[in-house]
């Protein structure tokens, strides 16, 4: 249960996260932050003092910016190892190629060293404190995307690496998988022995053709692979009972903010389907929105 005093600091972290997201994430100088980690201290901590100095927090000699620091900043930044994203399979086997299609872009984008990002889901504890979860790089690192009028549309980060693990992890027998993106979760869950067909629910003409043409010949199992080009909840309402699906992965929003109407109406198809798992992505952020 949140107290009042927990939702205030709440809004107050999220609202810092996303001015600092949004307006400067590479903010971080890596010379500062050396010369701070040079102290004793990690990197984590680091980060987050030079954050919250750029807020005008006191947390020497304010018990309240103290306390917040404490409880929020402690516990919020990552620092992440490129390597370990690097050897995804996903990284290691399919290579995007750089081209225009219409207004899409594909490319590769980067993160600069220090610069943060949101590396996973929310994390909410017993007493509601929700706090953002901030990795950062001290190199710099490359990642796939899709730019829509040059604006971010769908990537592979390791934000989408980190929220698909358990969904990854649980997938089984026949899988649907309501959007396409990029094609990561789809690859990742055709790799398993236990995953016996994979169907691609995606509306987007475009980036069907893409993935078929491009990203989809790099499959070692292509062959369990099917996309259907159709409206994610019709297909959800005429087709989900008679598909037999064991496994149903919707991903079919940018973040929280667009995604949480769309869950509440995805979830009403659990009901008729009992005997499917179903998973969402960000649910757990979704969770602590709504």
């Amino acid at each position: 249960m949140q107290t009042d005093r927990i939702k205030k600091d709440n809004y107050k972290v999220f609202d810092m996260i996303s001015r600092y997201l949004n307006d400067a994430s590479d903010y971080i100088d890596e010379n500062e932050i050396n010369e701070i980690a040079d102290l004793g201290v990690s990197y984590e901590y680091a980060f987050g003092v030079i954050l919250a100095a750029a807020f005008d927090m006191d947390i020497v000699e304010n018990e309240e910016d103290k306390k917040l620091f404490n409880r929020y900043f402690s516990k919020m930044f990552h620092r992440l190892d490129v390597n370990e994203f690097y050897y995804n399979p996903y990284y290691r086997n399919i290579r995007i190629p750089v081209m225009k299609i219409g207004n899409c872009e594909l490319k590769y984008e980067k993160y600069k060293p220090f610069e943060g990002f949101v590396c996973d889901d929310i994390l909410a504890d017993a007493a509601g404190v929700q706090i953002p979860q901030i990795g950062f790089f001290e190199t710099e690192f490359v990642y796939p995307a899709v730019l829509e009028d040059e604006r971010l549309w769908m990537s592979v980060t390791p934000n989408e690496i980190e929220t698909m693990k358990e969904a990854v992890e649980r997938a089984h027998g026949k899988v649907l998988a309501f959007g396409l993106g990029l094609g990561y979760f789809p690859y990742m869950v055709s790799e398993k022995s236990d995953v016996e067909s994979v169907t691609i629910v995606e509306m987007n003409e475009e980036i069907i053709e893409l993935f078929k043409k491009h990203i989809l010949p790099q499959f070692g199992n292509i062959d369990k692979v099917n996309v259907i080009k159709a409206d994610a909840f019709d297909y959800a309402r005429n087709n989900l009972p008679e598909g037999n699906y064991d496994f149903v992965y919707t991903d079919l929003w940018h973040d929280v903010s667009d995604g949480a109407d769309m869950y509440l109406e995805m979830k009403k198809f659990e009901n008729h389907n009992p005997d499917t798992e179903f998973m969402y992505w960000i649910e757990k952020s979704i969770a602590c929105y709504l």
